[in-house]
């Protein structure tokens, strides 16, 4: 489960932080239309137009002291009412009496972007149901902020629904509970049933659910979770496959 921190222990915590600091700086993360390597790096990510699309959530009772207490990760997707995120179903399911926020690039304990506050959450039947694992994907509307919604002033991804499997390359970022920074790694995902899609990326530790699949064209075509509510292991990582249910569940988020 990578919804809650699996990583306590100080020596891991370096091991990380090492890991990304050679990675950041012996070359840079390959892009996701399959150009030059290195694949199955993990870095640290700067503050970029692409990663302001990414952020944390946190509890909403946590808005005003933010470090520290994020626990997954979502992204702005793009709708007509500017207004929606994505998510996996297990980071936005629990009956959280003062709600949630999403801080897009979020950094060291800042809001560049704002603290935006979730209003409507949107879940497939097979998870609501039956917390099925091929069902761990969902969206979430954010209420505007000074008249704007979130996706003018961060932009955003491009959900797809039906894409095959490691048809191109695809970054994955996402925020570590146990670092203030996202991490981000490339690489080519492999099928792990037909229901269930895998990729190889270190690191990849509690608090990166929800993480965003991003492929070349800048489309979400997955969602860290899923199996193992996104793998027990911190190397392997996982998604459902967006398949017809993901995309009925897009369109019903649209229409609100």
């Amino acid at each position: 489960m990578k919804s809650t921190s699996r990583i306590s222990s100080v020596s891991r915590r370096l091991a990380l932080g090492a890991a990304a600091v050679l990675a950041a700086t012996s070359a840079s993360v390959a892009a996701a239309d399959d150009g030059p390597g290195p694949f199955g790096v993990t870095a640290l990510v700067g503050p970029t137009a692409e990663s302001a699309r990414v952020g944390a959530l946190f509890s909403a009772d946590q808005a005003g002291n933010l470090a520290g207490h994020h626990f997954c990760t979502a992204s702005v997707v793009h709708s007509p009412r500017r207004d929606l995120i994505v998510t996996a179903a297990h980071c936005v399911d629990g009956d959280d009496a003062g709600g949630l926020v999403f801080v897009p690039g979020y950094r060291d304990g800042q809001a560049p972007y704002g603290v935006w506050k979730v209003a409507e959450r949107y879940l497939p039947d097979g998870w609501a149901k039956g917390r099925d694992e091929d069902s761990d994907v969902a969206f979430a509307a954010v209420e505007e902020r000074g008249g704007r919604q979130v996706e003018e002033v961060t932009g955003a991804n491009r959900f797809v629904s039906g894409m095959a499997t490691g048809a191109t390359a695809v970054t994955v970022t996402g925020y570590p509970d146990s670092r203030e920074v996202p991490v981000s790694c490339t690489n080519k995902p492999v099928a792990h049933s037909a229901t269930q899609q895998r990729i190889d990326c270190p690191e990849f530790t509690g608090g990166t659910s929800g993480s965003p699949w991003v492929n070349g064209d800048h489309q979400v075509v997955g969602v860290l979770g899923g199996h193992e509510q996104g793998g027990s292991t911190a190397d392997t990582s996982y998604s459902v496959v967006l398949g017809s249910e993901a995309g009925e569940l897009y369109k019903d988020a649209v229409t609100g």
